[in-house]
């Protein structure tokens, strides 16, 4: 009898740490271009184990192969994380050494828990729903926004931060990695979403209301607000603005904004570009009824701030980080609470969209009978 594939992905992601003992201790493999190549034998080892596993079934989703893949590198980032904060050895010494040094830092810890944690277990869960004939679309999205923020803030936070002049060949095994999740997300979005059953009577009277007969919009559309200012001043923080408050801000509340690593910058930079349009266009859909786009882009913009707040919070009080550069220990609490706030939103969000889509829900045409489900 064979094990679910679930089964099977975890399985193969447990070779994970040995792969990473074996070539610590065999210096051979331990050259910077030897590095990559065995990474790309590896991962290529890995996708044809995935490939012979499935091979029995009827049809495979072709993102399951991203799913399994990223399986064992989320065992790689944990194991990372692990010997970085002491709790295991022998197993990362020569990655960090010859291959990519950035992942010793605060930043790539907490990145690498996350992926080793939450990325692990949703893949695992993803991989169970996709082989049981369930819906995964929302679950893969979450993902998808929480890997695509992961990448565009530690790939560029690489190579403008400290570590830019020291990239090893390594550092481009990131590229697929790069690449995977912008596919996966547009697979992912192309696919008609899972619809409650609503009468028509039911959507026109819930999008007859307006926001301020809608309490949890109300609060909501304030929350979004207030994310907003928030990533404004400290987009204005990191691009070095004179004003008082931005100075007094950076020095006496997060000083680990200005940290050399690259990564907070970054980010901030990120927050300023694309997610301040995106809460923008939120605020309007919470406003404006008929908006389906909303049940989609919220969950994915909920898994990217998840991702990056977890690992902005944690690095920045983190040990690994440079004492002046963590927050102030007089400081933590509003520190922590406006960060986690900017987290929280946008999940809230997507929790009353998926609880509730009725307003978002399409109007229904004249005519329509009210038994018929509604397609979006």
């Amino acid at each position: 009898m064979r094990p679910p594939p679930e089964i099977s992905v975890f399985l193969l992601s447990l070779l994970a740490p040995g792969v990473l003992y074996t070539m610590n201790n065999m210096p051979a493999l331990q050259e910077p271009l030897v590095i990559l190549g065995m990474g790309t034998v590896i991962l290529g080892s890995v996708l044809l184990l995935l490939f012979l596993t499935v091979r029995h079934k009827a049809k495979v989703d072709p993102l399951f192969y991203v799913f399994a893949g990223f399986s064992f590198t989320c065992l790689v980032g944990l194991t990372n994380a692990l010997e970085q904060d002491g709790f295991i050895s022998g197993f990362m010494g020569f990655y960090i050494k010859m291959g990519e040094p950035h992942l010793s830092t605060a930043y790539a810890l907490m990145m690498s828990y996350w992926e080793g944690v939450v990325h692990f277990i949703l893949f695992l869960t993803i991989i169970h729903r996709m082989f049981s004939g369930k819906s995964y679309r929302s679950l893969g999205l979450l993902w998808a926004g929480s890997s695509i923020a992961h990448q565009i803030v530690h790939i560029p936070g690489v190579v403008i931060g400290k570590y830019g002049s020291n990239i090893r060949p390594a550092f481009w095994r990131n590229v697929p990695f790069f690449l995977a999740p912008f596919w996966a997300a547009s697979l992912l979005f192309s696919r008609p979403r899972e619809m409650q059953i609503i009468t028509a009577d039911k959507i026109a009277a819930e999008q007859k209301k307006s926001l301020l007969f809608r309490p949890i919009d109300l609060l909501l559309s304030l929350l979004l607000l207030g994310s907003m200012a928030f990533s404004v001043f400290r987009g204005f923080v990191v691009l070095d603005c004179s004003l008082d408050t931005c100075f007094t801000y950076i020095y006496q509340y997060e000083p680990y904004l200005k940290d050399p690593v690259g990564f907070p910058r970054v980010m901030m930079l990120v927050y300023l570009f694309y997610a301040l349009p995106l809460l923008t266009v939120f605020i309007y859909g919470l406003k404006t009824p008929g908006c389906s786009w909303m049940l989609d882009w919220t969950i994915f913009f909920a898994g990217a701030m998840a991702q990056t707040q977890w690992c902005h919070i944690g690095a920045s009080l983190h040990s690994r980080t440079p004492f002046t550069y963590r927050v102030p220990a007089d400081k933590r609490l509003p520190v922590i609470a406006l960060n986690a706030l900017l987290a929280a939103a946008p999940a809230l969000l997507a929790l009353r969209c998926h609880t509730n889509p009725t307003y978002f829900m399409k109007p229904v045409p004249a005519g329509q009978s009210n038994s018929k489900k509604k397609k979006n």
